[in-house]
């Protein structure tokens, strides 16, 4: 199975490579695998009909911490699924060559999402895990997308798959929440082990009923059942291919079997069961009835499949043996016909280029083979006898004749509404046959090129498998027979069994009445017109469905105007505001006042030490202070206070590695934001006083308040051991450190650091994209001979004391800082200029240093990055921008990209060893100059967290600094050149 699947994907991958020229052939090419497929799938045709609950097993391991595989199963109903998926696929492709013209760029795209939508359908009904089904459940949904608007040309189809990806997506969604539901109550997510507790399950009360609902509403939404039909006659606007694919033997196959895989579990639910009565016998009947109004033959079959899914969900999901064999017998029968059908309307389409019935005339005069397929699938459809679904529909008749008599009304009530349904199948049968092939009175014949063999050769296949089906049902009556075991046997009861002849039942005059009644709204179709337009309208399900997302719509526009205003106080005020409601509120209700003693008295403590309590007073001041300044580096240095008291605080609590980087992320940001502050006007912009100023006032106090509240009672409401005291022993025998913090950071939740600094690398182009418009990959601009030339001269009006300086700028020694060269004298400081001379080095080894011995001593690569970052701080501070042009030869982005992938790559490396992602090894060895080393190869991982980060701090220095020097310099050289 899973090289089904794989080959699969592989080749829908490469599909492309097969449509060369534009040419159709290699639809051809991309058919050889689903056929291929069927082949295999016949030869396990034993193993998965050995027995009940015979089945084929594989797998191998996902997520195992989380119970987490890929395990695959399939057992009787999942092969009789893949026949009926695999075969029709391969059938459709081979339709296509034929189909479609050659020359069309978006084939190569067409035949692979197709082919990959066949996989996807094997993959659906295989699956025996239950996240893994919905995983496959939603390929399928976006594949189905992308196939009904093929054609993005045409409003019409791009507005049908975004409302069939909208309605099934949802329902997606609801069917996701309920199978963790009952995967959570069953207590395994294996589909096979689920189905063996059976309806035991159903003791679990109320959870499974919200299960059972959930996963209905799936069902429901895939399978275009009522009130959710609407979708299903809008993706007609897909090519024929796809409707005959996915809209009759496939996707919307996914739903029914959804319902007759947990039948055996749901099935003697009563909730279950009057649903899908309702849903079920209301989406026939709906269905039928709306086909009676088309004039489009394709919309005619598409309303009869709305109608025939209600069908197949009521027999599926009975929770009986002999509903469940017409469920099964229905399915195949369904998509042998339907598929048909659709083939027939495409050749249609193709070859009178209209589907309107009231153009459409001598078709079948001059294509008789053609209208001999479409009449065998019309027949089958409708249920007329020696036919597949004929015998199908005689074993639903049976079934629920027998219901009618066990289970009271609601067998009697489904029996009616089967009943009524297949009247009407068999009045648009009719409809479809008279519209497509009829030579109608008043119309002139319309001119039909004869079809190809190969054009004919999908459909006829399916035609003579129909037939076969009919005269022979035996083999089907075999695959079948294994999923009955399932069910709950009758005392005394014989199995149920599918056959062309069962005598003279009450079935058999259902199906004469049935039969009599159809054809003769057949016959009378001109009145069955005119009463169904004096019907009052009522409101269609599309319509009310555009109304529901304009109504969203409208709601959007209306809360965006009212809460993006464009003010950032109003902005704060509603998030803070949300905050308290919400978070203290959840706080005060689950977790009650933080720390109680025996008695239940709250237990306060104010601080570990004095000196806590002086450093939370500084803290205290600066954040006051930060809200009085009056300039804005004011209140930049006031926040750095409160941010210093906190690396205070945390060495004062024994965590030098929380001490050294929040101090240096502390010092970076306290940079970063000096920079910016050029660009900001010097004092603050102050509002003119308001009543509001309570408000926020009020509103401040609160959030304080109840963080400090929300914090306390979260560290107060422990109950189970903390987790964080295994990591000691794990940080030094399994990640080889005695830095617990480090050892954590890239060993023992690297997965969580890996998204933290690709978060840093998205962050760093964020920052960059505010100011640079374009070209932010190219390097720093290094100083030109002409720009070092032109600082030296002197210009007119200098002030006399900076000769000196000048003549220390123009000297001829190379220095090793360009600031001389680039830089104006009185913009320069010599004793910066010397004291970066001094500790540049110092800073880049000590970063280093910080690096390496991180694992066991406090640092590692986040510190070492910024102590990187603040050794070329320091140098673009002495020198500006052409300084911190020579400083790095590696741009920002080589840096990052560098970095993300060595990290990458040290968690891919071990699965060439057989170990896990992100797996550390431990490596001992004993060399001749240093003596016993160990080396641990998370290192390299640290290495690719060290380079990230110094792309961020680079990142920033160029966008903050280098880039608005630039801009700073272009803007002051047209008053230059006009004062000269």
């Amino acid at each position: 199975m899973i090289a089904v699947l794989a080959i699969h994907a592989i080749v829908a991958l490469a599909a492309p490579l097969l449509f060369r020229a534009g040419r159709t052939v290699g639809f051809g090419a991309l058919a050889a695998v689903p056929a291929g497929s069927l082949v295999w799938l016949l030869s396990q045709y034993g193993p998965t009909h050995a027995g009940p609950g015979a089945a084929i097993r594989e797998g191998v391991p996902w997520v195992p911490q989380l119970d987490l595989a890929l395990e695959f199963r399939m057992d009787a109903l999942s092969w009789l699924f893949c026949v009926l998926i695999l075969g029709v696929g391969a059938l459709v492709l081979l339709y296509c060559t034929r189909y479609f013209h050659a020359g069309d760029a978006s084939l190569p795209a067409f035949g692979a999402q197709l082919l990959a939508f066949s996989g996807a359908m094997v993959g659906l009904v295989v699956a025996d895990d239950l996240i893994l089904l919905f995983v496959f459940w939603e390929i399928t949904t976006i594949l189905s997308y992308l196939l009904i608007g093929y054609n993005r040309n045409k409003l019409s189809a791009r507005r049908s798959a975004l409302q069939a990806l909208v309605v099934t997506t949802a329902g997606g969604l609801a069917m996701l929440v309920g199978l963790v539901v009952l995967g959570t109550v069953a207590g395994t997510y294996r589909v096979s082990a689920i189905l063996a507790l059976g309806p035991a399950l159903l003791e679990h009360g109320p959870a499974v009923s919200l299960a059972l609902v959930l996963i209905l509403a799936g069902a429901i939404t895939k399978s275009a059942l009522l009130p959710f039909h609407f979708w299903l006659p809008g993706a007609m606007a897909a090519p024929t291919p796809v409707s005959a694919y996915l809209h009759a033997a496939a996707m919307v196959k996914a739903g029914i079997y959804l319902i007759a895989l947990f039948a055996p579990v749901f099935g003697e639910s009563p909730l279950w069961r009057w649903l899908l009565l309702i849903v079920g016998a209301g989406t026939m009947l709906l269905g039928g009835w709306t086909a009676l109004r088309q004039t489009d033959i394709k919309l005619i079959l598409a309303y009869g499949t709305v109608s025939q899914l209600g069908f197949l969900a009521l027999n599926a999901g009975a929770g009986t043996r002999e509903t469940a064999l017409a469920g099964l017998a229905l399915v195949l029968a369904h998509g042998l016909f339907k598929a048909t059908l659709f083939l027939v309307v495409g050749i249609i389409d193709h070859q009178a280029g209209t589907r309107d019935t009231r153009r459409l005339s001598g078709v079948g005069a001059q294509a008789p083979l053609l209208a001999v397929v479409g009449v065998i699938g019309a027949a089958s459809m409708a249920g007329i006898p020696f036919l597949g679904g004929f015998v199908a529909k005689e074993s639903a008749y049976e079934a629920f004749v027998h219901a009618a008599e066990v289970d009271g009304l609601w067998g009697l009530l489904g029996l009616i509404g089967i009943v009524a349904g297949s009247v009407l199948t068999v009045a648009y049968s009719g409809r479809f046959l008279w519209g497509a092939f009829t030579t109608k009175h008043g119309v002139d014949p319309i001119d039909f090129p004869a079809p190809t063999p190969l054009f004919l050769a999908s459909p006829v296949v399916l035609t003579v498998l129909t037939v076969l089906y009919g005269l022979w049902p035996a083999p089907v009556n075999a695959w079948i027979g294994p999923y009955l075991q399932a069910f709950p046997a009758e005392a005394g009861a014989k199995d149920p069994y599918l056959a062309l002849w069962h005598g003279f039942t009450v079935a058999l005059g259902l199906t004469a009445i049935t039969l009599a009644l159809g054809l003769t709204l057949v016959v009378l179709r001109e009145r069955v017109e005119r009463v169904q337009a004096g019907l009052p309208r009522i409101r269609a399900a599309d319509i009310v469905y555009r109304d529901v997302v304009n109504a969203l719509d409208i709601v959007a526009v209306w809360t965006t105007g009212r809460t993006q205003r464009g003010s950032l106080v109003f902005y704060l005020f509603i998030i803070l505001g949300v905050f308290v409601v919400a978070s203290v509120g959840a706080a005060a209700v689950a977790g009650g006042p933080a720390g109680t003693s025996a008695a239940g008295a709250p237990q306060w403590l104010l601080a570990d030490s004095p000196v806590q309590i002086a450093v939370g007073a500084c803290v205290v001041f600066g954040a006051v202070a930060a809200t009085r300044a009056s300039k804005r580096f004011l209140a930049v240095l006031m926040v750095s206070v409160t941010g210093y008291g906190m690396v205070v605080i945390f060495a004062l609590q024994g965590a030098p590695d929380l001490a050294l980087t929040q101090m240096l992320v502390e010092t970076i940001v306290l940079v970063a934001l000096v920079l910016a502050l050029r660009v900001l006007p010097a004092r603050l912009w102050r509002r003119t006083a308001s009543s509001f100023r309570l408000g926020r006032l009020v509103l401040a106090l609160a959030v304080g308040g109840g963080m400090v509240f929300v914090a306390a009672t979260a560290m107060a409401s422990r109950t189970a051991e903390p987790i964080s005291l295994a990591f000691p022993d794990l940080a030094y025998h399994g990640g080889g450190g005695l830095n617990i913090v480090n050892v954590t950071l890239v060993d023992i939740r690297a997965w969580d650091t890996f998204g933290e600094i690709t978060v840093l690398a998205a962050a760093a182009t964020g920052v960059a994209s505010l100011v640079f418009v374009h070209g932010r990959g190219r390097p720093l601009q290094r100083a030109t001979p002409e720009q070092i030339a032109s600082v030296g001269r002197s210009r007119a009006g200098d002030p006399a004391g900076l000769a000196a300086v000048r003549r220390f700028a123009d000297t001829d020694r190379d220095p090793w800082l360009v600031a001389g060269r680039t830089l104006a004298p009185e913009r320069r400081s010599i004793l910066f200029e010397v004291m970066t001379r001094l500790i540049f080095h110092t800073m880049v080894l000590f970063s280093v240093f910080l690096l390496l011995n991180g694992h066991n001593a406090p640092g590692g690569g986040f510190a070492g990055g910024l102590v990187a970052g603040l050794a070329l701080t320091v140098r673009y501070l002495a020198g500006g921008r052409f300084e911190l042009a020579e400083a790095t030869v590696l741009t920002a982005g080589q840096l990052l990209g560098g970095g993300l992938t060595i990290a990458c790559v040290s968690g891919v490396l071990p699965l060439f060893f057989g170990g896990q992602v992100f797996q550390t090894a431990i490596l001992q060895m004993d060399w001749i100059v240093f003596g016993h080393v160990k080396i641990v190869t998370s290192t390299l991982f640290d290495i690719g967290v060290y380079l990230v980060v110094v792309g961020l701090v680079l990142d920033v220095l160029r966008s903050l600094g280098a880039e608005v020097d630039r801009r700073s310099e272009q803007s002051r050289i047209p008053a230059e050149v006009g004062h000269g």
